[in-house]
């Protein structure tokens, strides 16, 4: 017996989803907001390169701009590996992929604000990001792949409902 044609979202019983179907929109979305998120990233990181004034210490504005260009980049890659899961459930592991994702922008965001939270080793005034806060930033984007990988759809993945009982011929 075949796959159904309809799928029911079971988060959603009023939305159904054509089986087969690709959702082009959001993978160009998706795409989109990577390519905006690493413009962004790069204007942040080298300023330089666009034309615009460049310091000697990246400070509060650069590490703004940059943990916006992060923070594009997640929510785009995010939402595209979302959009091949088609409208059907998500496993655990990719639920576990959603949060692990937002705790590795949660840690980018506040080790490269340390010095504008009062824990680094420069005054309020006087924000920039150094070694220990770039290492935090590392970290965090590294926790932010692992969450990327896990949410990856694997192959051959069915849900309980779309399982559908093969019938034995006797």
């Amino acid at each position: 017996m075949n796959q159904p044609d309809v799928l029911l979202d079971p988060n959603n019983p009023r939305k159904t989803v054509k089986a087969g179907t690709f959702p082009k929109f959001q993978v160009r979305a998706g795409l989109t907001g990577l390519m905006f998120g690493f413009l962004i990233l790069l204007t942040g990181l080298r300023p330089d390169l666009f034309g615009l004034d460049r310091g000697r210490y990246i400070g509060f504005v650069q590490i703004i701009v940059i943990l916006l260009g992060i923070g594009l980049m997640t929510l785009s890659a995010t939402g595209l590996l979302i959009a091949f899961w088609n409208g059907g459930p998500k496993s655990l592991r990719a639920d576990f992929g959603t949060r692990i994702i937002a705790t590795g922008y949660v840690i980018c965001a506040f080790t490269a604000l340390a010095d504008a939270f009062g824990f680094g080793t420069n005054p309020l005034p006087y924000v920039l990001l150094g070694t220990l806060q770039s290492r935090g930033v590392m970290i965090g984007i590294i926790v932010i792949c692992i969450g990327l990988l896990l949410l990856l759809r694997p192959k051959n993945y069915l849900s309980k409902e779309q399982n559908v009982p093969r019938h034995s011929r006797s």
